[in-house]
């Protein structure tokens, strides 16, 4: 829906104006700022509820707020006692506010929202930021002299002068060992996230910014049942999250690879449209090649629930000319999921929202390493010794936990998919991904396996409707979309990994060609080298992500291929 950022205490509007520009592809269709002698927010829309009549910064009596995301049952919170300014969902969270509160006040009435969120308000002297259970919106923050700066993206954290991004290397090193950043670190020094369901007051003491208070409103607990027999009504809840996130004043897609988690979008799209009386969305395939098994299946899937398919065959040189685009915007190190930047880009050239099936993974057990713990909690033990990285006794608020030693958190498949859900799996990957590449074409990419009914119906699957010992992943899920049209072939698929199912071949060939990069990226990086020699493909995101974000302050996109940035590193 749009990119919000702002500042408490010795607030600038040059530095807010250039936070709107740095996150411009978050919202073409408007922009706004509000500043008083303390506190400043600023705002880039999207237009998806009230196209024209819903400006921000919002204004209230007494307060300002400034909101990204989707609140699905805001037409049920309504307050008849508000006088509401504009017909969009976000206004909700002004006439909820209540009024100066510690964060635990604040926090009852936020967990009314049902949606993807980010906001922050400003009344009575507090700077309230919030961010939605799962973490799908994104909300960072970081304090500069008297300043807190906070912001969609961390690279409109630089629209202040003195802020200059350096690497945290232990942050580094985790995400390196466990292939997604943990709890609240973004690889950036002294940036930290919102915790996903948390709520933080933010007020001026002698003149300088400090958290006074935060509480959770809504945590995530993996509790399965002793016996379960529902595919129906798991299928009914997947439905009605589908049906919710079809809300829009403009037209909506699905992203459709052909593995089963979007195929089931697809499945249920028309049902759901039914019931939220809007249009059976269209759906959108990328791929290498017309042989390539994804595009297959995509086109198995669209033909046989009679959907129109957009198609669109990967370009030789997109890997070259995309990927510093990806490295830009993920504000990570990925490589492998190029597919991602020119599927929302040829999306955004019809719709202005898109559905995905990120999260079945998971609430569901999809992925291959939850079949092996032994030897995922291994494989994550030898690269932190490689990286001589200790993730016990961790300090800091950006450590959720104090200890992510993997043997910790591999005991059992519950321990480990609650830990998954906890310290960043979701929010710091798979959500990431969907959230900055959508936005970086001005494309909100919104994901209805984590819609709340569903989410509450997956988190009580016992395990061995998760991950059977014999048989396929997803059973619980896989009994429910057979309840549907989808070809039985669709349903029985295995779980591919998203970027290589796509496009092999392409990433293949791009590790091959920039091979001879991966040493000197890693000679680079003292206590690197051997984990980033092992891994190429981190080494080359390593690279990317230095030369974007890191050289010359990364203060802006720098233009050129991917061996033009990696040319730039001595």
């Amino acid at each position: 829906m749009c990119g919000i950022g702002g500042m408490l205490g010795q607030p600038d509007q040059t530095v807010l104006s250039r936070m709107i520009k740095l996150m411009h592809h978050r919202g073409p269709d408007g922009n706004g700022v509000f500043n008083d002698d303390n506190c400043g927010l600023a705002h880039t829309r999207l237009a998806i509820l009230d196209i024209v009549g819903s400006p921000q910064p919002l204004h209230g009596p007494g307060k300002v707020a400034v909101v990204n995301g989707e609140l699905y049952n805001h037409l049920d919170l309504k307050d008849n006692m508000y006088n509401y300014t504009t017909q969009g969902d976000s206004e909700v969270v002004l006439s909820l506010h209540d009024g100066k509160g510690s964060a635990s006040d604040h926090a009852k009435w936020i967990s009314k929202l049902d949606g993807m969120f980010a906001f922050a308000i400003w009344s009575n002297g507090q700077l309230i930021l919030a961010r939605d259970a799962m973490g799908i919106k994104p909300l960072m923050r970081t304090i500069v002299g008297n300043s807190l700066l906070f912001a969609s993206e961390a690279k409109a954290l630089r629209a202040h002068e003195e802020y200059i991004p350096v690497i945290d290397n232990l942050a580094m090193k985790a995400r390196i060992a466990w292939e997604y950043p943990l709890d609240g670190t973004t690889l950036f020094q002294d940036v930290h996230q919102v915790r996903p369901g948390t709520v933080e007051v933010w007020e001026l003491v002698d003149g300088k910014p400090m958290m006074t208070s935060v509480s959770r409103f809504e945590i995530q607990n993996v509790e399965p049942a002793l016996n379960w027999n529902d595919p129906k009504g798991l299928l009914e809840s997947f439905t009605l999250s589908v049906s919710d996130r079809l809300m829009a004043d403009v037209p909506v897609g699905i992203v459709l690879s052909g593995g089963l988690d979007s195929s089931l979008v697809c499945a249920v799209a028309r049902e759901a449209a039914q019931i939220a009386e809007q249009p059976v969305p269209a759906c959108w395939t990328v791929a290498e090649s017309e042989d390539n098994p994804d595009w297959l299946a995509a086109e198995n899937v669209a033909s046989s629930l009679d959907l129109k398919h957009h198609q669109h065959i990967l370009e030789a040189d997109t890997f070259h000319s995309k990927l510093p685009d990806l490295a830009w915007h993920g504000e990570d190190l990925d490589v492998t999921v190029l597919f991602f930047q020119p599927l929302f880009e040829k999306m955004s050239q019809s719709v202005t929202v898109g559905l995905c099936g990120q999260g079945a993974d998971e609430l569901h057990a999809g992925y291959p390493r939850y079949r092996d713990l032994p030897k995922h909690s291994q494989i994550i033990s030898e690269r932190l010794s490689e990286l001589d990285c200790d993730l016990n006794n961790l300090q800091g608020e950006s450590w959720w936990s104090n200890s992510h030693s993997p043997d910790l958190h591999t005991k059992s498949l519950t321990d480990f998919l609650q830990f998954e859900l906890d310290h960043g799996q979701l929010s710091n990957f798979q959500l990431r991904l969907v959230d900055r590449h959508s936005m970086a074409h001005g494309l909100e990419v919104r994901v209805p396996f984590l819609g709340s009914r569903h989410r509450k119906a997956s988190n009580k699957l016992p395990m061995d409707w998760r991950l059977p010992d014999s048989g396929e992943e997803k059973a619980a899920l896989r009994a429910a979309a057979q309840l549907t049209s989808l070809p039985k072939e669709i349903v029985s698929r295995p779980k591919l990994p998203a970027g290589r199912a796509t496009s092999p071949k392409m990433i293949d060939s791009l590790l091959e060609e920039l091979s001879p990069y991966v040493e000197k990226i890693a000679n680079r990086h003292l206590g690197l080298e051997r984990a980033l020699i092992k891994q190429p493909e981190i080494a080359i995101g390593m690279g990317l992500f230095e030369a974007m974000h890191i050289l010359d302050a990364g203060r802006s996109k720098r233009a050129g291929t991917v061996v033009d940035m990696l040319e730039e590193l001595d």
